[in-house]
């Protein structure tokens, strides 16, 4: 029985003996409030505003059952663990969007080897090479992105068409050829374009824009190139108190961010999570510097370069960095007593890991297909949705096509999002939504 969160009750029998005679006589004690001492052990979420429906009672539930004051607390076993993706989960807008801003605009990006671009990402197509060495030729160490010169606008634009639209300026695909399931090239390319700097020198350029966005007002712009780009970030006073409250009730917290681990090492201090307990995409390192190679997981070998913290690439590095399992293991589901208790994500990208959550699973809407089919299936009850915390999604129009579309192929192509059994999850209609 738990009884550090309900009142006690007790009674007590006083046998009072004399002279031949025996009486009893039972009095049940008062019910008392747990002692102040006693509560403070068994935290609460503090934050009210912002949960949707029940989510803020579930969620402290989970906390109560699984941390160290509940039935099913580790009791000096194996701590119960909770998984955050990081953008737009547990802050407002892309961190690792603000460090690729701030490098462009101040010119960090450094000339790729030989002035090839092919050796900044083995996915980048060559018309995407050819469109990048033409706007940047290579005649320094970095390039002239901060400038605000014809050369170095163009450069600034061309980079940042690849980064975010994953397009050449002329429209033209910048990358082909990888696993959709486990690879997001544009991604790993920031990763890739610190190729030169010191992991130092790399969470000095995040601290930067950190410091920056934080600063800058909610709605603001900057410019990079010739484009306007977002300019500001929050935390989330939700997702913090969340944090807060898991780690004080003695859950070991992660984030899971498909950002530069240094780059999200440096946000995730703000919340409380120091490096130890933050996974992000790795470079492999020579002589002290970040290379355009990345680390890999499972059967993935350091330098292959074709996963990383992304769909069940996430899967993968949770269990391999959190639960130690090596190998092709590390690549499938893990028994439940090898699996985080709760984990939290915004997108398609965090599905397999937030699927693999044994106690609740947080999905903030920012209206992704796969995600929201089966948060909104909800078949075993243990999916929570919640509108985002600042500037939520409003109602989406149209149901979600979960029967047909809705999920991603590795080649990338789309078809139906199924449920563990093989059935087809039907299309899903948007009905956990915010005022934007």
């Amino acid at each position: 029985m738990n009884f550090k969160r309900r009142a006690v009750a007790a009674a007590a029998v006083l046998a009072v003996a004399s002279a031949g005679l025996l009486a009893v006589q039972a009095t049940a004690e008062a019910t008392q409030t747990t002692p102040p001492e006693r509560a403070a052990a068994c935290p609460d979420l503090t934050v009210s505003r912002g949960w949707y429906g029940e989510n803020k009672a579930r969620l402290q539930r989970m906390i109560d059952e699984y941390g160290h004051c509940g039935d099913r607390g580790h009791k000096g076993g194996a701590r119960p663990v909770a998984t955050f993706d990081w953008d737009n989960t547990v802050i407002k807008n892309d961190v690792g969007d603000a460090t690729m801003f701030w490098m462009l605009r101040h010119g960090k990006v450094r000339t790729p080897q030989h002035g090839d671009w092919h050796t900044t990402s083995r996915y980048l197509t060559d018309p995407a090479a050819k469109a990048l060495a033409k706007a940047c030729p290579a005649t320094g160490t970095t390039l002239p992105t901060h400038r605000d010169t014809a050369r170095g606008t163009a450069c600034a634009d061309e980079i940042l068409a690849v980064y975010s639209e994953g397009t050449t300026t002329s429209g033209k695909a910048a990358f082909d050829g990888f696993d959709h399931r486990r690879m997001e090239p544009q991604y790993a390319w920031l990763a890739q374009l610190t190729r030169g700097w010191s992991t130092p020198q790399v969470q000095r350029f995040a601290a930067a824009a950190r410091e920056e966005n934080l600063a800058a007002p909610i709605g603001a712009k900057q410019r990079v190139g010739t484009g306007e780009v977002t300019g500001w970030a929050r935390y989330y006073d939700q997702q913090r108190d969340l944090i807060r409250t898991l780690k004080k009730a003695g859950f070991d917290v992660y984030v899971v961010s498909a950002s530069p681990e240094p780059v999200a090492e440096v946000w995730a201090r703000g919340v409380g999570i120091d490096a130890r307990h933050t996974i992000g995409i790795r470079n492999v390192t020579a002589r002290g510097k970040l290379t355009a190679h990345l680390k890999g997981c499972g059967t993935v070998e350091d330098g292959d370069d074709s996963m990383i913290t992304y769909i069940d690439g996430k899967r993968c590095w949770i269990n391999q960095e959190i639960y130690g399992v090596r190998g092709a293991a590390a690549e499938k589901v893990q028994p439940a007593s090898r699996r985080q208790v709760f984990a939290a994500g915004d997108s398609d990208t965090d599905i397999s890991f937030l699927r693999d959550a044994t106690g609740l699973r947080l999905v903030l809407n920012r209206n992704k297909n796969e995600l929201m089919c089966r948060a909104y299936d909800n078949g075993d009850g243990r999916w929570l949705i919640n509108p985002m915390f600042i500037e939520p999604k409003g109602e989406k129009a149209d149901p979600y096509p979960c029967a047909t579309t809705g999920y991603t192929e590795r080649d990338g192509g789309q078809g139906p999002v199924r449920r563990p059994d093989g059935s087809v999850i039907p299309d899903q209609n948007d009905t956990v939504f915010g005022t934007p």
